[in-house]
């Protein structure tokens, strides 16, 4: 090889290496985790929540991976311990975990108040709450707001004594009544409908709740604000578009809203705040 092809060769490879080393590298998208309370079984929370959460990553340019956890009250810890970037929670819940560890509402469901309900049997002789006094009654967990919190405090400015039972989602609530195992539990008004029809149609509301500010979708401080708006955006979006309209069909969703804070304060006035979860412990 000769001396002047060799420097060639040589010139060749620098250069080569150098525009390598100016080559932008590839931006990284986003990971975040997102957590559902499981008022259901998990496999019914996935299967209407992960294409959703696909319909928004894609859009937000971001990946968003579904999370819940075993019940209510694991769920709870799981927040305490700011498990979850994102998180889909109760009313009662947001209250609680946006004093600590922090999380911050930024959408809700569009049109939509929340109210509990007390479900029987059909078949049930119970025609009033006054009924129930000293009965056993199912409900999914301590802190589920409307499903647990609401009914049990109308029941003690009712002055009727109960037993609460606590048997880990609405699911297990509307099957423990309907099998006879309670005379009544309570839920509300979109998981009832959500759940089998073959449960479903062996029990009737008793009684409902006033209306408060439905569930909050909110982020964890840590994950970067203008990252959270793009996420709302996207989600604000989804109503106007068949294909995310026909998603948020499948949770019952007329749409989703900006939200604020101070969305929440009717819940807060209730001065639930005594009641609140147990500490953190490791999800």
């Amino acid at each position: 090889m000769t001396l002047r092809l060799l420097v060639c060769l040589c010139c060749i490879l620098a250069g080569s290496q150098a525009a390598a080393d100016q080559a932008p590298s590839p931006v990284a998208v986003p990971t975040l985790t997102f957590g559902v309370v499981p008022q259901q079984a998990t496999e019914a929370l996935a299967q209407r929540w992960v294409p959703i959460l696909d319909w928004l990553s894609e859009r937000a340019g971001v990946r968003i991976g579904f999370r819940t956890a075993p019940d209510i009250p694991a769920f709870e810890a799981r927040l305490a311990a700011g498990h979850y970037d994102l998180a889909y929670m109760n009313p009662y819940h947001y209250t609680v975990y946006q004093a600590a560890p922090g999380y911050q509402a930024f959408a809700k469901e569009r049109d939509q108040r929340l109210r509990g309900i007390l479900v029987v049997r059909k078949d049930s002789p119970i025609t009033d709450i006054a009924q129930l006094r000293g009965q056993p009654i199912a409900f999914p967990a301590p802190a589920a707001f409307a499903a647990s919190l609401l009914p049990q405090a109308a029941l003690r400015q009712a002055g009727v004594p109960i037993e609460p039972h606590f048997v880990r989602s609405h699911e297990s609530v509307y099957l423990a009544v309907a099998k006879g195992l309670y005379p009544a539990g309570g839920g509300i008004e979109r998981t009832f409908e959500n759940t089998a029809p073959g449960t479903r149609e062996q029990l009737r509301v008793l009684w409902q709740t006033a209306h408060f500010t439905p569930h909050a979708f909110a982020a964890h401080p840590r994950v970067d604000p203008l990252l959270v708006a793009r996420i709302r955006d996207a989600m604000v979006a989804m109503a106007d578009s068949p294909p995310g309209k026909a998603l948020l069909d499948a949770i019952e969703f007329k749409g989703i809203a900006p939200a604020a804070d101070a969305d929440w304060n009717d819940v807060r006035a209730l001065g639930l705040a005594a009641l609140a979860p147990p500490a953190a412990a490791a999800p």
